[in-house]
């Protein structure tokens, strides 16, 4: 049991479901009442989907395209870097292009299930099993709908021009973290090479 309070909270940390509430608003903030609905199931399976099968393939698919977790940071890393910077830089909220997948890209991935969950997942399975693992996973992901089932209400309280502020800090805070994920890759880089 002890060992799996640690690693839930240890991957809560990483997925940091609370952090995702304000860039959840701004991307849906241009969609109609019905299709927010189907976002958390649609976002949370992705995310679970996603998570399953890092655990299952990750680390073959790692070591045969010679892929370190180093590498995987730099580029989940700049990824978030580049999400950020658009939503930094947008004039407000709009529909993304492509509606059908915005809960599966990019909030059930990478903003859920993103580098440092993945490489938590990782760090998870060699320290407590696969079987303490999937029950975090699956803990964290529960968690995870009950809280974006009801992110509106959250916007409700802040207002429009709160969520506003909040989804910008949001995004500055993930554009840090993007920034925070490159250059721990490129530490643990350096570090391979004498």
């Amino acid at each position: 049991m002890w060992n799996f309070a640690l690693a839930f909270v240890a991957l809560f940390v990483a997925v940091d479901i609370l952090g995702v509430i304000p860039l959840y608003l701004s991307l849906t903030g241009g969609l109609s009442v019905d299709e927010r609905r189907r976002l958390p199931r649609q976002s949370t399976l992705t995310a679970t989907a996603v998570g399953l099968g890092f655990l299952l393939v990750g680390d073959a698919v790692f070591r045969v395209l010679g892929i370190s977790v180093a590498d995987f940071q730099v580029a989940g890393g700049i990824l978030l870097l580049v999400l950020s910077i658009h939503d930094l830089l947008s004039s407000g909220r709009s529909a993304p292009a492509a509606v059908s997948t915005v809960g599966a890209v990019p909030i059930g991935t990478p903003l859920i299930v993103g580098p440092a969950a993945l490489a938590t997942l990782a760090l998870l399975v060699q320290s407590y099993g696969y079987s303490v693992t999937l029950l975090a996973l699956a803990a964290n992901m529960a968690l995870g709908f009950l809280v974006l089932s009801h992110a509106d209400k959250v916007g409700r309280i802040f207002g429009v021009a709160g969520s506003e502020v909040i989804a910008k800090v949001a995004s500055l805070l993930l554009a840090a973290f993007g920034v925070s994920l490159v250059r721990r890759g490129l530490v643990e880089f350096l570090k391979s090479y004498p």
